[in-house]
């Protein structure tokens, strides 16, 4: 008798592992995830179920890495993978290589929700905390990919609106793997640098995973610590980003993150001749009303001004009558006296006495020569009569 064929427990479940890869090709499987839990490692280990069974699944850290989000307990995804056995503990489990919600962004969704609820619990989403915008920037920085028609419609819109503004542009991969920290290294980068009032962060539309950049918490918190405030600009206007919730602005489209941060050129100086109008208007209206009211007073004051001033007028007058009359008087009064003392020098001066025929000798410095004595021989000296003088000498003596 033939001694049966011995397996080992080895040998079986490789057996299996073999027939399992081999015979089922990879699939997608649908149910609900219970039990999930990351490791520390990165991988990821979780059952999908349903009603009536469960199976053990793994997902490897550079898939799981591709997760927006852990899935909750209970949600419903679609995994796909394939089918293989560990061998250890003789268990078949499902190799996930992707992993979807069954509505297909759900998981996004998800972790959309999360992020959301953290930061609002910070206070960063709160309308207080959002900066005003420059009203005329000299330089728009933009944060953008380089390619892409979102960087177009930025430069078109600002170069009719207010083609003196200057853009300074930071180029950044907006998707796929890595895009986010691309993205907010550009935020840091080019809003630290001081040469931009304002920042323009954004791209064109696209699914949710393709937006998936600007839901990134290193995004929003690059956002939240620029200096200058940011306009959020991504997608289209069914689009809701977290950097939308957390930048000081949100526009639409890249077209409208450009409108929003330069003021339009025409409009402003359309805006500036109907305000001069009517600064005009007002200026003319005020100066008339004022020369209306100074007219009035000035016609109060005239009037007002007879009853005041011609009483005054009239004391000036009577008080310079007084003047002139004690003036006169007093002048009458000096004059007399002065005709008394006048007289009375007439009689006492010298000259009177030589009006009656007597002569003064006087030597030539004008001394008076009183005595004989006091004339010699060849002295010269002047006898003053009435009407003048007459030179002399002395001829002999005494």
């Amino acid at each position: 008798m033939t001694e049966p064929r011995v397996w080992s427990v080895t040998q079986v479940n490789r057996a299996v592992r073999g027939l399992l890869e081999d015979t089922i090709e990879s699939l997608w499987i649908g149910g609900e995830v219970a039990n999930w839990t990351r490791t520390r490692s990165g991988h990821c280990y979780f059952t999908l179920k349903d009603e009536q069974s469960q199976l053990r699944s793994v997902m490897f850290k550079t898939e799981a890495e591709t997760l927006p989000a852990d899935p909750e307990e209970g949600t419903t995804v679609r995994a796909f993978g394939g089918l293989t056995l560990y061998e250890a503990r003789g268990e078949y489990q499902l190799v996930v290589r992707r992993l979807e919600a069954q509505d297909a962004e759900g998981l996004w969704r998800q972790a959309f929700e999360r992020l959301r609820l953290k930061l609002e619990a910070e206070g960063l989403l709160a309308p207080e905390r959002k900066r005003a915008l420059p009203r005329f920037p000299k330089a728009v920085g933009v944060v953008t990919s380089l390619v892409g028609a979102a960087l177009a419609d930025i430069l078109t819109v600002v170069r009719r609106r207010a083609p003196w503004t200057r853009v300074v542009v930071r180029g950044a991969r907006v998707q796929g793997e890595g895009s986010g920290d691309e993205v907010a290294e550009a935020i840091a980068a080019l809003g630290g640098s001081g040469l931009v009032d304002v920042l323009i962060v954004g791209r064109g539309g696209g699914s949710l995973e393709d937006l998936w950049a600007f839901n990134e918490e290193v995004v929003a918190r690059a956002i939240v610590a620029c200096p200058v405030p940011v306009i959020s600009a991504v997608g289209h206007e069914v689009d809701v980003t977290i950097s939308d919730l957390v930048a000081d602005v949100r526009a639409p489209t890249p077209s409208a993150g450009a409108e929003a941060a330069v003021e339009d050129g025409e409009g402003l100086s359309d805006a500036l001749g109907v305000t001069r109008t009517r600064m005009s208007g007002a200026l003319r209206a005020i100066t008339f009303r004022r020369r209306e009211v100074l007219g009035v007073r000035l016609g109060q004051l005239r009037r007002s001004g007879v009853g005041l001033v011609q009483p005054r007028r009239e004391a000036v007058s009577r008080t310079g009558d007084r003047m002139e009359s004690a003036v006169r008087g007093i002048a009458t009064l000096k004059k007399a006296r002065l005709t008394e003392v006048a007289g009375k020098m007439d009689v006492l001066s010298p000259l009177a006495t030589l009006g009656r025929g007597y002569a003064l000798p006087q030597d030539a410095s004008g001394r008076i020569l009183r005595t004989v004595e006091a004339f010699e021989k060849g002295d010269r000296f002047s006898l003053r009569v009435s009407d003048g003088s007459v030179p002399c000498e002395v001829r002999s003596g005494s």
